[in-house]
């Protein structure tokens, strides 16, 4: 009996003390309703605009240090897309060499064309659609970012590698680096003793000379370089519209071609852009072509 008295003591004496507390002036009595509600968990997102010193295929909130573009940087992240319908269902980010990428890699394409003020397959840079860690992914996150690189080779864009083994610092946004004349830009090339492409002005003798990005058809990888002549073919319409020359059964006796595929893991995300080149068949020259016509392309 005494346990029950006990509880009933100790009832009696909150009711006292309750009692005797009331309601403080000013408040309602009620110790919830101002409270503030908890935010909403936020997700990490990235901003265009922002460049890195490091390149990576994923990105990482634990290594998203942007710095400002004036200082030395690697990347340039100058678009963020959304991915969306059956590639924003999947249970993990799409891998950055696969399929999946292709309608990111073709948005990312042609905001890097608008971006730069040319044709981006036309210089020594490089493009690179970054999506979320699968962290990021799991809680929700479905952007991905257009990343730029400027390369230290004209041979880079087929790099069979990661960009980041290509690419060098440099200071200063890549905005409008291809509106005028650009150092960037391919121009007029010559070959190396190791058949490596080196820039040079067009006044000194060299045997190429960058003439556009012709589309490949889509198709498997393997048989991109199976049928050489068709894609020769491609380059000198490109020759022609450049230098001005008609597209008739004499062309092929006018210009000499060569041209650079996409990497495999290009070609995978959707780059289906092959860089062609006027080659002047061994003989060197020291003039550019452009809008050259007939006396700068004769029939040989």
């Amino acid at each position: 009996m005494r346990r029950w008295r006990g509880v009933a003591a100790v009832a009696a004496l909150l009711t006292v003390v309750l009692a005797g507390c009331g309601t403080p002036a000013g408040t309602d009595g009620d110790l919830t309703d101002d409270w503030r509600p908890v935010a909403q968990a936020q997700q990490f997102t990235p901003k265009a605009g922002d460049c890195h010193l490091i390149a990576e295929s994923t990105s990482y909130l634990t290594s998203y240090q942007p710095v400002e573009c004036g200082q030395a940087h690697l990347v340039e992240t100058i678009h963020l897309g959304t991915f969306s319908g059956a590639h924003a269902e999947r249970p993990t980010p799409p891998p950055v060499g696969s399929a999946a990428i292709r309608p990111a890699f073709a948005e990312c394409d042609a905001k890097v064309t608008a971006f730069v003020g040319g044709d981006w397959r036309g210089a020594r840079l490089a493009v690179q659609v970054v999506p979320p860690s699968p962290g990021s992914w799991r809680g929700g996150s479905r952007w991905y970012r257009c990343d730029l690189f400027e390369l230290d080779t004209v041979d880079g864009g087929t790099f069979r590698v990661h960009p980041n083994d290509h690419a060098i610092q440099h200071s200063g946004s890549l905005r409008d680096a291809l509106k005028g004349p650009s150092p960037l830009a391919f121009g007029c090339l010559t070959e190396d003793r190791w058949g490596n492409f080196q820039q040079l002005g067009c006044a000194q003798a060299h045997q190429f000379e960058y003439v556009g990005a012709w589309t490949a058809p889509d198709g498997r990888y393997a048989d991109a370089d199976r049928h050489p002549e068709t894609v020769h073919a491609g380059c000198r319409t490109l020759v022609a519209r450049y230098a001005k020359v008609p597209v008739d059964r004499m062309l092929p006796y006018r210009t000499g071609t060569s041209y650079q595929l996409p990497s495999e893991e290009a070609w995978a995300r959707g780059d289906r852009g092959v860089r062609c080149f006027y080659w002047s068949s061994g003989k060197k020259v020291a003039r550019s072509i452009k809008g050259g016509g007939t006396k700068a392309l004769p029939v040989r």
